[in-house]
Formats: C-alpha cells, sequence, structure tokens
C-alpha cells in the first residue's frame, strides 16, 4: 500500500465526495489553511514504507502563516503555545534546543505529523470538524496500525486518543498523555519523556532513531 493508492480508493468514497464539496464551497467565500497544495503535506513528505512514528495532532494551526500540513509545526512566524511546550520537553528530554518551528526535518525521518481535520478556517478553531477528515485520517491511522515493522505512535489529548482503539498490533508502541496546551501540559505532558522513549524503542527494534534536533 502507497498514500497515493489509500488516498485514491478514498477519494472515491461518498464522504471524500462531501468533504470535496464543502472544501469547495468554503475555499470559494472564506480563507481556509492551510494553502492547498499543502493539505496533503504529511503524506507527501513522510512515505507510507516510510513511517516509524505517528503523532497525531487535533486540527491546524488557524492564524495566517503558520498552518502547513503538518502536525504542530509552523511555516514561519511566532510558535504557538503547544509548540514552545513541545519543545520545552523536548529540551528537558533529550537537550535539544530548535531554532525553527518548522518540522519538516522530523517528517523526511519517518514521523508522520498527522492532524485529524487537515483544514480549518481562519481564527476559528475546529471549524471543519465532522466534515469528513475524521473519517479519512483514521484510515490512513487504521493502515499504519496494520504494517508489521515497529511503530510508534504519541497520541497527546482527547482527540489524537480517540484513534487508539485502531492499533490493535502489539508490536507498536503507543505513548499517551495530556495535551501540550498551556491548559493540560502540566497535568502530565511534561515529564512524560515521548522522545527518549520514541528512539529507545526504535533502536531497541532495530530501526534509526529520530534525530529530533533536524
Amino acid at each position: 500500500m502507497t498514500w497515493d493508492k489509500m488516498i485514491a480508493a478514498e477519494l472515491k468514497k461518498p464522504y471524500f465526495q462531501d468533504l470535496i464539496r464543502f472544501l469547495k464551497a468554503e475555499d470559494a467565500r472564506k480563507t481556509i489553511l492551510p494553502v492547498k497544495d499543502n493539505r496533503m503535506n504529511a503524506f507527501k513528505l513522510t512515505p507510507f514504507d516510510e513511517v516509524k512514528v505517528v503523532i497525531i495532532g487535533q486540527d491546524p494551526y488557524h492564524n495566517l502563516g503558520q498552518a502547513h500540513g503538518l502536525s504542530f509545526s509552523v511555516e514561519q512566524g511566532p510558535w504557538p503555545p503547544s509548540l514552545k511546550n513541545i519543545y520545552k520537553e523536548l529540551h528537558d528530554d533529550l537537550g535539544i534546543k530548535r531554532e525553527t518551528g518548522n518540522l519538516s526535518g522530523w517528517a523526511r525521518q519517518g514521523v508522520l505529523l498527522l492532524n485529524r481535520v487537515l483544514t480549518v478556517e481562519i481564527h476559528q478553531p475546529l471549524s471543519h470538524q465532522n466534515h469528513g477528515w475524521e473519517m479519512f485520517t483514521e484510515e490512513a491511522v487504521r493502515l499504519i496500525a496494520h504494517k508489521e515493522t515497529p511503530v510508534v505512535f504519541i497520541l497527546w489529548g482527547a482527540h489524537a486518543q480517540k484513534v487508539r482503539p485502531l492499533i490493535k498490533n502489539f508490536r507498536h508502541l503507543v505513548l499517551t498523555s495530556v495535551h501540550p496546551s498551556p491548559l493540560s501540559a502540566s497535568r502530565g505532558f511534561f515529564g512524560s519523556k515521548p522522545f527518549s522513549k520514541t528512539n529507545a524503542y526504535l533502536e531497541k527494534e532495530g530501526l534509526e532513531p529520530i534525530d529530533f534536533a533536524l
């Protein structure tokens, strides 16, 4: 299976046709983020066969210039609070201090940065939930969960943890915690050490660890 085959199969389904019509109407009269060319970036940058880690987000950042198709990643501009907290935990966990909010370097190493909802109206968080994206991204998770090679699934917060029942292969590692947002990070995200746990598991399974500094 490749992402192209998966996407082609989903495109034919009635729910996805409804989603396409919804997005066309939204794009015609509103500012929708990210721009069209970036909406499938998670799949473009991390081929199916190369997925080693999956980090599930909620929906794209809703301010202009931030979202570019990768969960928790910003193309440019100030870092959102959740990303700041992710970087704080990364530094506390592995001693890494990042200078950019763009996580494309992670994606190219096999980290699928996947939001459950892939579009949003500007300044309107969760405005595109329940229009079909969840069915699409859950199919992606289901396919990855069937892989024989070990995968680390990182599920931060209640929205991400809704995909937990889809991950049934005991070879995969599932790491869960509260969301890294300022409202919850101090209740279990800080100190959870997801990055070192991820690399320890990958190395144990004979896979190349992720260089989270890239």
